[in-house]
């Protein structure tokens, strides 16, 4: 698989601490459950010159990217006004976004009991959530109607989780069901106690160059169980992993290091 996974995370109230962000352990969770990796986060405030370069990058790369948050009708929201600049396209009301907004307004009139009145400026207001850059699709939202939207490979979906979420899981599951494999990816792991990252610095350099996997170092200082470590281990194909892990041990072993626990992850 060559195609990369991406995701852009929108809003001030992240970057201030306001909110927490749960949009990144969502992502990583729904990708890995199809055996897919994230390769980046980006974190932008609302600022609309930063939201264009970044989505400007995200069109220009070829990735699948999810961007999540801003897509709203209030002046703090920004991301659909930046994807038509990066894009150099305007914006316009999509037919179906329009259809999905009224109805939307219309069951909020029927639940609040009172008449639904098309043309009053909040509900006229409302549509501008429904205006795209030219050409897009969109993005069905189970949770309320109001849909998000997509451009290429860049996905545009609100800022609440509830809503986020199961509409990610609808991109992938519609657009990117091919890329699915299970099993794919497997990471195998052993702690080193009182070592330093130098001193294995060779060996993992020797394990990447003869075997398709990578390797990689977590040195924690003050872990409540474990004090002061390392876990070592290599991630890749399970056929691949296998035996690099087995050679990670067998210099360990050689190098006369004090070993703990063992992990596997999936």
């Amino acid at each position: 698989m060559n195609m990369n996974f991406g995701l852009i995370i929108i809003g001030d109230e992240i970057l201030s601490g306001k909110r927490q962000d749960k949009h990144l352990a969502k992502t990583i969770e729904l990708l890995s459950a199809r055996g897919l990796p994230l390769a980046y986060a980006d974190y932008v405030g609302d600022d609309p010159q930063r939201i264009t370069a970044t989505l400007a990058r995200a069109f220009a790369s070829g990735d699948v990217v999810f961007s999540c948050g801003g897509i709203g009708a209030t002046p703090d929201d920004h991301t659909r006004q930046c994807a038509a600049r990066a894009l150099g396209r305007e914006l316009a009301l999509h037919p179906q976004a329009e259809t999905l907004i009224r109805e939307r307004m219309q069951d909020f009139a029927r639940e609040k009991g009172v008449a639904y009145e098309p043309n009053r400026s909040d509900n006229l207001h409302r549509l501008n959530m429904g205006t795209f850059p030219v050409g897009a699709q969109i993005i069905p939202n189970p949770f309320n109607k109001i849909p998000g939207f997509y451009c290429g490979s860049v996905y545009f979906v609100p800022g609440f989780p509830v809503m986020a979420h199961p509409m990610m899981e609808w991109v992938l599951d519609t657009h990117y069901h091919h890329l699915f494999v299970q099993d794919a990816w497997v990471e195998q792991s052993v702690i080193v106690f009182g070592a330093m990252e130098a001193s294995l610095t060779p060996l993992m350099e020797d394990i990447e160059r003869d075997h398709a996997v990578k390797v990689f170092s977590l040195p924690s200082v003050d872990h409540a169980q474990y004090g002061h470590h390392i876990e070592l281990g290599v991630k890749g194909a399970p056929a691949a992993v296998a035996p690099a892990y087995a050679a990670l041990l067998q210099g360990l072993g050689q190098a006369h290091a004090k070993l703990g626990p063992e992990m596997v992850r999936k």
